[in-house]
Parts: C-alpha cells; structure tokens; sequence
C-alpha cells in the first residue's frame, strides 16, 4: 500500500514498544499487589491472638479475647495414656494461676491413633465430666500436614517443632509470641514455675502503670 504522493507507507515502530511498556507496567503492578497482600497477611497474623479458631459449636471465636493473658497452648486427647494426669495437672495450674492473667487452651486433635474419637464437643465433655477441667476447649484441629490449622500452624513454625503425640504444651506469652515448647513427658513444675514467673510481670507491670 502506498501513501499519499506515491510514497510507501512505512510500518510503525513504536507499536511494539507501547505493547511491551505496557505489559511491563502491568507486570509490576501485580508484583506490587502480590508483595502488598504477603505484607498484610504477615501483619495480621504476626502473632498467636491475631487468628480465629472454632470453638466447639463450630462457632468463630477470635484468640484477640486473649491478649495480655499468658497462655499455654495444647493438644489434648481422651483416650491417651497420659490424659489423666495431664488434665489433672492442667486444671491445677489454671486454677492455681488464676484466669485474670493466666489460661490454659486445650485443642482436642485426632492425629495420633485411636485418642481422640469423637468432636470437639465431646472431648470437651469427656474433660469436664471426667477431671473437673474449666479453662477453655476448641474444636477438633489438625496439627499435620496441609490442612493443619492455620493458628496451630503458626505455634509449631515458631517453636520449630510440631508434636509427635498428644499433650504438647506451647507458652504464650501475653504479646502472643512462643516463649517455650514441652513435650508430654517433660515436667510440670517447670512449666508452673515459667508461667508463674510470666504472670508476676504481667501483674508488676500493671501496678507500675496506676
């Protein structure tokens, strides 16, 4: 095709340029985007009572209720052989500590065999029936794998461990950051004697801000 005055048309050159500039710019707004949503995530769950878990009526229950409380975090179970003497010495350290300051959270899981059989409802029942136990129950959780639960999740990569049975106990403190992690074997009395420490500054702090 020829142009005005028998000249030939030449093709354009800066097509392909406004082509690739856009799809540059389009590029690096996604990156943008991509890099913003990781941040906010982060962000919101830059600690342990930032998630939400369900409790056992299925209901969403934010751990925000928490905050500025010491926590120790765990997966229980009904049917193990360590149940009684864990409920009973978690019982005994949530009411020796009071829940002002201070609060168990048990997490039924059914990961390790035949220990946990029914829901969540039900190992709640079977807690508070069987050893008296008052603090907090959750629904049935995962600890493992790619279903885990997400606030979990966030104990097991902070403390660089997941559990390899029933009654591991995670220490929370009251900024919602893992302080400790103990297997169900280790002893109680430390955990007593961490927590209770943790308790006393929380308490000391709040006198010094009157």
């Amino acid at each position: 095709m020829e142009a005005l005055g028998g000249y030939p048309s030449k093709p354009s050159s800066s097509r392909p340029r406004l082509v690739s500039l856009i799809l540059t710019v389009c590029l690096c707004i996604t990156s943008l985007y991509l890099l913003h949503a990781k941040i906010s995530r982060n962000r919101k769950h830059a600690d342990f009572y930032s998630f939400q878990v369900k409790d056992t009526k299925g209901r969403s229950v934010s751990l925000e209720k928490y905050r500025g409380k010491v926590s120790l975090v765990v997966n229980v179970a009904s049917h193990s052989e360590q149940t009684e003497q864990n409920y009973r010495d978690l019982q005994e350290l949530h009411r020796a500590l009071g829940s002002t300051h201070f609060t168990v959270l048990a997490f039924p899981c059914a990961q390790y065999g035949d220990t946990e059989l029914g829901t969540g409802r039900d190992a709640e029942t079977f807690a508070r029936s069987n050893y008296a136990v008052t603090f907090p129950f959750f629904n049935m959780i995962k600890i493992m794998g790619s279903e885990a639960d997400p606030a979990f999740r966030f104990l097991t990569d902070s403390a660089q461990q997941i559990p390899k049975w029933n009654f591991w106990k995670f220490l929370v403190s009251a900024e919602g950051q893992v302080l400790r992690v103990w297997k169900p074997e280790e002893s109680m009395e430390e955990i007593r004697n961490e927590a209770t420490a943790l308790v006393r500054e929380i308490i000391l702090k709040k006198r010094h801000e009157l």
